[in-house]
């Protein structure tokens, strides 16, 4: 009966997800053909808050998961971005996608989305900001050639590491589409190339964090027992406290934080602690933890942990104050159809297709390449 109520609770779950989660990749596929990978990194080189609310905004709509966040801050951090800027960016992207936006509306309802949207943006630049003002940064920039040692000096003062000149040597070595036409503006459109992007590329990062959510999601739907429940419920602080410690080392995309705070909710954990967890879950993990320290430092890393776990708290409870004031009930507003209509049912098995391909994909790729014997003796 138990194992019932788990794949029933997996099923509603994967319902209410599918839908928006589709049509969230296939927006982030054509979105990123269409923006420039230039204007990324063309207005985030200013130490000042400009380059903070710069780096956020774009950071919300990036189709970029938890798991390409890391290369691409780092490529910016070396394009010459602030260290506010790279850590604004670093924490509005893995909260907020276009896949995560419209799987939020479509679980949760606009005004858990908008919330969350907001909050992440104030989050996410006053990081910036406090980064910027207590771990300036020495202009330093980091250029090894032992072999011109004699011309080091001059290569110093010459900008030899802009961005242009960064496309031209990656490109340089590559097979030849980036640079076929000489500048990133000229690149045109391509719709197979934004569905290769959003379904194999995007969907291929989150696909094993999209499962585990889901299926961890639908565990804590019949798992609590309901004394816990209450006793989150009566303590709000304590679910809280249990929710940060939970959800900082975890690793976690913003869609499969999802229905993971579904299952919470609906176990009568607050809909404040909830958000905490979709907060700080996708913007921290131990990775991204380790990488910050070393590419920021440790004032960097303080400040970044500090701000999220201090705005998520800070703003959880101000959910919680809005549901409260409203009398409005926030499991209300999970959408959890039982039996869900043909957009959904079909969303939900080419969701799963997929994300089950994505799942057993490496196990016949390491199969096929050990067919000769040798390397896998």
């Amino acid at each position: 009966m138990e194992i019932t109520h788990f794949f029933e609770a997996l099923w509603q779950l994967s319902l209410a997800m599918a839908p928006y989660i589709l049509f969230g990749l296939l927006f982030a596929g054509i979105l990123h053909e269409l923006v420039p990978d230039s204007i990324v990194t063309k207005h985030l080189g200013k130490d000042n808050i400009s380059s903070v609310v710069k780096s956020t905004v774009f950071g919300i709509p990036l189709p970029v998961c938890s798991c390409g966040v890391i290369p691409l801050a780092t490529s910016i951090k070396k394009s010459g971005a602030s260290k506010g800027a790279t850590l604004s960016f670093l924490i509005s992207t893995p909260i907020t996608g276009v896949d995560s936006i419209m799987a939020t509306y479509g679980i949760f309802g606009w005004i858990f989305t908008l919330y969350r949207a907001v909050t992440s943006m104030i989050i996410a630049m006053v990081a910036g900001i406090l980064t910027n003002i207590f771990d300036k940064e020495e202009a330093v920039v980091e250029v090894k050639k032992p072999a011109f040692s004699a011309m080091a000096p001059q290569a110093s003062t010459s900008f030899t590491m802009n961005a242009p000149k960064t496309e031209e040597e990656s490109c340089g070595t590559g097979t030849g589409s980036c640079c076929s036409s000489g500048t990133a503006e000229e690149k045109s459109f391509s719709f197979m190339a934004a569905m290769k992007y959003a379904f194999i590329t995007l969907l291929g990062d989150i696909a094993k964090p999209l499962f585990w959510g889901l299926i961890l999601g639908a565990l804590i739907t019949v798992a609590i027992p309901d004394n816990l429940a209450e006793l989150l419920k009566d303590n709000s602080w304590l679910s809280y406290l249990i929710v940060i410690v939970i959800a900082v080392p975890m690793y976690v995309c913003a869609t499969a934080s999802l229905p993971i705070a579904a299952g919470l909710m609906l176990s009568g954990v607050s809909a404040g602690a909830a958000f905490v967890f979709l907060s700080a879950g996708p913007a921290t993990n131990t990775v991204t933890i380790g990488v910050v320290k070393k590419m920021l430092g440790t004032k960097s890393l303080a400040i970044y942990l500090g701000s999220i776990i201090i705005g998520s708290i800070l703003f959880g409870l101000g959910l919680d104050y809005i549901f409260d004031a409203s009398a409005i009930d926030p499991t209300s507003l999970i959408h959890m159809d039982e039996k869900g209509g043909i957009i959904s049912i079909l969303s939900s098995i080419v969701l799963w297709g997929l994300v089950l391909w994505f799942m057993v994909k490496p196990y016949f790729e390491k199969k096929d390449a050990c067919s000769g014997g040798s390397c896998c003796s």
